[in-house]
């Protein structure tokens, strides 16, 4: 046979074998588990803690070591669960999966998965910047890639960390300056602890909603360099409000819970504020497009580090960046999955 030919027929029964698209998520058939599965299944490897990637009902988890405590505080402490290292090498009936930094938060991993001398890595949400808290994002050289597209369209390109953080405490200092308490709205794992750790060095004391302060207490006990808050409760007194920096879910947005606050500036911190109808429709004084996914230039980043001869994109603007890798000449394909961008998911816990 024909090298080329036999190149081509390796490369459909790879596909057909190392992992495939099903009803239940992304299934390895030969070693039998599943990568974030949205159904119950009997092993499930995870690439992070948040809730459309790490659902309850599975029979067995494998995760980074450092989202043990995070899936047993989100999925009950009696789940099945087993944490690896960074680059630690397991296997399951002779598939060699291993997990690599996402930088996406803290635990975060793109699995690789490698079959006969075939690679694939679902990389799960990811962000090639350091954001100085999470491990940082490491690009793994595969022959299929399985990439997010939250943020794929050329819109999104995210100013420098160190500027976004500038630009929010500067905001604070002014909201001070006016008297007023700054409510700080950020997704309760990932987005939240970054900004305390960004900001510990610029406010002495920080005031929590209860669905972050619940995995921060987490956090600190498994020593990850986070300051003290406070959680606010009913008996949290007004006085304690004024000039105040307090960091709530976005499902405190339009809730009785603010009201305690006023006078209040109300600043949302995600990639959506990009866009900026999006702060005026929400009806916020600022926006700040700080985002835990990768922006257009980091997914481009991402896919061309991979070397990947085919390219499968998944939840976002998902046929706009599938298109766009084939018009520039990579085989990437638009695939449907359950997941979705945990800076839109609520949290009703107050």
């Amino acid at each position: 046979m024909a090298p080329v030919m036999a190149r081509f027929f390796l490369r459909i029964f790879s596909e057909m074998n190392v992992l495939q698209f099903t009803d239940n998520g992304i299934y390895c058939p030969a070693g039998d588990f599943y990568i974030d599965p949205w159904k119950p299944v009997k092993r499930a490897v995870i690439t992070h803690a948040h809730a459309d990637h790490a659902r309850w009902g599975n029979e067995y988890y494998l995760c980074e070591n450092a989202s043990v405590p995070l899936l047993r505080l989100r999925l009950g402490s009696d789940i099945s669960v087993q944490g690896v290292a960074y680059g630690e090498t397991i296997f399951f009936n002779g598939v060699k999966v291993s997990l690599h930094p996402a930088g996406h938060m803290i635990g975060s991993a793109q699995i690789r998965v490698e079959q006969n001398g075939e690679v694939w890595v679902a990389s799960g949400d990811y962000k090639p910047e350091h954001d100085g808290l999470s491990a940082p994002f490491e690009p793994l050289r595969c022959h299929t890639f399985i990439t997010e597209s939250t943020f794929g369209l050329p819109i999104y390109r995210w100013a420098p960390q160190q500027q976004l953080f500038s630009n929010i405490t500067q905001w604070i200092y002014e909201n001070q300056q006016a008297g007023k308490a700054s409510v700080l709205l950020a997704y309760s794992l990932g987005k939240a602890q970054r900004l305390l750790y960004h900001l510990k060095d610029k406010v002495d004391h920080f005031l929590v909603h209860g669905a972050i302060a619940i995995p921060h207490e987490v956090l600190l006990q498994e020593g990850w360099p986070l300051p003290p808050v406070e959680r606010i409760t009913p008996e949290t007194p007004k006085s304690a409000f004024k000039n105040a920096v307090i960091i709530a879910p976005p499902s405190a947005e339009d809730n009785v819970w603010m009201r305690r606050f006023h006078p209040y500036a109300l600043g949302i911190c995600s990639g959506w504020m990009q866009v900026r109808g999006n702060m005026r429709r929400r009806n916020a004084d600022a926006g700040f497009a700080l985002s835990d996914h990768a922006d257009w230039l980091g997914l481009l980043e991402a896919v061309t580090a991979t070397g990947a001869e085919q390219v499968y994109v998944t939840h976002g603007f998902s046929s706009v960046f599938a298109r766009y890798l084939s018009e520039k000449g990579i085989n990437a394909r638009e695939v449907s999955t359950s997941y979705g961008d945990e800076e839109m998911i609520t949290n009703p816990e107050n």
